[in-house]
C-alpha cells in the first residue's frame, strides 16, 4: 500500500479522526434540567467552594490537550499549527483507543516562549494533564520546565520523554538478551535534539548508564565546541568525559549501543562493524532510518530496532503516552516524574515476558494489555513517591 497516497484520500473522506460525544441524555425536560440549567448550578457553585471538585463533577479529571506550535512535526519540521492537526488528531485517536483518555489538539499560533507558557497555563483549569507535541528546541525544554514548576498536574513533552521511556525499554531487554551490564556499556546518540537530549539524560539520571557520547551533525558534543546550543553545551558537561572529538563514524568505534533520531542513512555498514560484539543499534529517524535493517545485520548487529511498523522491534511511543496518563489521572497525579518514567519503561519491558527474542523486545503497540501494564506501573509509583492527590502510602 502506498501510505501517503492512502492516508490522504482517508483523511478526505474522514473529515477528522476524533469527535465529541454526548455521555448524558438531553431528551427531555427533567434531563436538561439535571444537565443543563437549573440544576447546574449546584456543581457549579460546589467548584466555586472547592475547585479540586472540578475533577469529581466535570470531565476535567480524564481531559488531555495535545500542545503544539507546529515547528517539529514528525520529519517534516516547522509546518505551522494547522498543518500539525493531523498529528495531533492522530495522537488524540490514540489516546482514546489505549488509555481511554478523551484528548484534543491544541494548536498555538506562537513560537514566543513566554506567549507559550501563558497561553496554556491560563487554560490549564480544563484539563487533568498535559502533552506537549512537536514543539522544536531548546525551546521546548523551557516550555516544559516552567510548566512542571507552575501547574500541579502533570505535564509531559513526549517527543522528550516518551521516547526516553520506550528506548530505555527497548535497551532493558536488548542488554537481557546480549548479555550485557548497563554500568559497562559505551551508548552513542545521534541527534542532539529535544528527543536525544531526554534519552542522554534519561539514562544517566535515571536508568543508570555511565558512558554516553551525545552527536549531531556536526560531529561529537565535547566541552568548548562552538557549534552548540546551550543546552547541548550543559549537556556536553555530563556526556562523552573522554572528550573525545571527531565524527559519529569516531564515537561509534567500540560502542556496545547506537541509538539514532537523527536524519536518514548517516550511518554505514563500517559504523556498525566498528562497534563492539553483540552491538545494539536503534535507528529511529522517521520515515527513513540512519540505516537500512538489513544493513545493520549484516554488518554484524545483534540486534536492530527502528521506528517502522513493518520491521520487527518497532520502537515507539504509541507505547507511553496512553498508558502513562491513563495511570497518572487514575490517581490524580500532580506531576510526571522520573519514578514514574522508569516504572513506565520497567512495566513495557516486563510486559514482554517468555517472549523476548532478538526480533521482539517490545511489546506490539496494538497489545491493549501493554498499555494496562504501563497504567499500573505508573499509578503505584505516584502513590509510591507521594504525587497523588487521591492515594498517600504515608
Amino acid at each position: 500500500m502506498d501510505y501517503r497516497k492512502e492516508s490522504l484520500k482517508k483523511h478526505a473522506e474522514w473529515k477528522g479522526k476524533i469527535e465529541t460525544a454526548c455521555r448524558v441524555p438531553v431528551d427531555s425536560r427533567d434531563a436538561l434540567s439535571l444537565a443543563y440549567t437549573p440544576g447546574v448550578a449546584e456543581p457549579c457553585l460546589a467548584i466555586k467552594e472547592d475547585i479540586n471538585k472540578s475533577f469529581e463533577l466535570t470531565r476535567r479529571w480524564n481531559t488531555v490537550p495535545v500542545i503544539t506550535d507546529g515547528t517539529a512535526i514528525l520529519g517534516l519540521g516547522d509546518i505551522g499549527p494547522e498543518a500539525g492537526m493531523p498529528v495531533m488528531e492522530g495522537k488524540a485517536a490514540l489516546f482514546k483507543a489505549y488509555g481511554d483518555v478523551d484528548a484534543y489538539p491544541l494548536c498555538i499560533r506562537s513560537k514566543d516562549t513566554e506567549e507559550i507558557i501563558r497561553t496554556i497555563e491560563l487554560m490549564a483549569g480544563s484539563w487533568g494533564g498535559i502533552n506537549l507535541e512537536d514543539i522544536s528546541g531548546p525551546r521546548c525544554f523551557e516550555i516544559e520546565t516552567r510548566l512542571k514548576q507552575d501547574l500541579d498536574i502533570p505535564v509531559f513533552h513526549d517527543d522528550q520523554h516518551g521516547t526516553a521511556i520506550v528506548m530505555t525499554a527497548a535497551l532493558i531487554n536488548a542488554l537481557k538478551l546480549a548479555g550485557k551490564k548497563k554500568e559497562e556499556i559505551k551508548v552513542v546518540i545521534n541527534g542532539a535534539g529535544a528527543a536525544g537530549i531526554a534519552i542522554a539524560r534519561f539514562l544517566l539520571n535515571v536508568y543508570g548508564i555511565k558512558d554516553v557520547i551525545l552527536c549531531d551533525r556536526y560531529g561529537i558534543l565535547y566541552e568548548g565546541n562552538s557549534e552548540m546550543n546551550p543546552v547541548q553545551a550543559e549537556m556536553a558537561k555530563v556526556t562523552n568525559r573522554g572528550m573525545l572529538k571527531g565524527s559519529l563514524a569516531d564515537a561509534m568505534k567500540g560502542a556496545d549501543v547506537f541509538i539514532g533520531v537523527s536524519a536518514p542513512h548517516v550511518v554505514t555498514k563500517d559504523m556498525v562493524g566498528s562497534m563492539n560484539d553483540k552491538a545494539i543499534v536503534f535507528t529511529c529517524a522517521n520515515p527513513v532510518p540512519e540505516i537500512e535493517r538489513e544493513d545493520a545485520l549484516e554488518a554484524g548487529a545483534f540486534i536492530v530496532g527502528t521506528g517502522s511498523s513493518t520491521k520487527p522491534n518497532q520502537i515507539n511511543n504509541v507505547l507511553v503516552f496512553p498508558g502513562l496518563f491513563r495511570g497518572a489521572l487514575d490517581v490524580r497525579a500532580n506531576t510526571v516524574n522520573f519514578e514514574m518514567m522508569m516504572a513506565a519503561s520497567e512495566g513495557i519491558a516486563a510486559y514482554v515476558g517468555d517472549s523476548l527474542s532478538t526480533e521482539h523486545i517490545l511489546p506490539f503497540a496494538y497489545d491493549k494489555g501493554a498499555h494496562e501494564a504501563v497504567a499500573k506501573a505508573v499509578a503505584e509509583a505516584a502513590i509510591r513517591t507521594g504525587v497523588s492527590k487521591l492515594y498517600n502510602q504515608h
